[in-house]
């Protein structure tokens, strides 16, 4: 298995990571991809990736950290020329649920992620929450430039999700898809072809059933991706097989 998406900088797993690290190794989880969310939140990514190998990160500044945490295009491709070990550009995108960063500001901030992968051909992790219509929107203006799109976290509606699929876009499957509440989403991933979809935790957030109202981790995606491939009504070993090759087409 491969977390798509963690926060081992985050606590309470940043202090365990030892532990964490042989749990998500005990459950058979190859890869760990930790996201930048700020320039803090970057210095300690480059530092987790070197303390193991399964261990890889991005460079990106999160929606609700746009107002403060400023970045250029530039930037982007310098701290991706730091490491190897750095594989994407984000997470970026658009939240005006919270709205924590000004509009204005979070659109600019993911315009210049958009031109660092344009750059690159590195992939871009896109958060967006309550802007569907401006996500695609700005995503679709860049259609003819082939970009590896990730829809981190998707919760979309499935007419959302079929929009981004005309862009070739992937779609990562979180805890979120085993709450009860959460036909609707279900229903969703059961319509995305098993070629576009990921697994993750966003470890700490968001803790799968049974595991719900406790901190997350990356060995937890066991239960994702059982949820996941009682929707999708194929084994749980070829859902983990597929999403695992999916991560390394997109990544490697």
């Amino acid at each position: 298995m491969i977390d798509s998406h963690c926060h081992l900088d985050h606590e309470p797993l940043l202090s365990d990571l030892s532990n964490v690290l042989q749990r998500s190794k005990d459950v058979g989880i190859k890869k760990l991809l930790t996201i930048s969310t700020s320039f803090e939140s970057f210095s300690k990514v480059k530092e987790i990736i070197n303390l193991d190998e399964i261990i890889y990160g991005t460079i990106g500044i999160h929606p609700h950290e746009s107002s403060t945490n400023i970045i250029t295009s530039e930037q982007i491709i310098k701290s991706l020329n730091e490491n190897s070990k750095i594989i994407g550009i984000g997470e970026t995108g658009l939240d005006f649920y919270y709205n924590n960063s000004e509009k204005q500001k979070q659109i600019t901030s993911f315009k210049e992620h958009i031109e660092a992968c344009i750059k690159t051909n590195v992939p871009l992790i896109v958060h967006s929450r309550s802007a569907e219509k401006e996500t695609f929107e700005i995503l679709n203006e860049y259609k003819n430039k082939n970009i590896k799109i990730l829809m981190h976290c998707f919760t979309g509606s499935e007419e959302f999700s079929k929009k981004l699929m005309t862009l070739n876009a992937f779609f990562s499957a979180s805890g979120i898809i085993t709450f009860k509440n959460s036909l609707d989403l279900q229903d969703t991933f059961k319509s995305i072809p098993m070629d576009n979809i990921l697994i993750e935790t966003d470890s700490p957030f968001l803790a799968p059933v049974p595991k719900r109202g406790k901190k997350n981790e990356p060995s937890f995606i066991e239960f994702t991706a059982a949820k996941l491939a009682e929707i999708k009504n194929i084994p749980k070993e070829d859902l983990i097989k597929k999403t695992t090759n999916n991560f390394n087409k997109l990544f490697f």
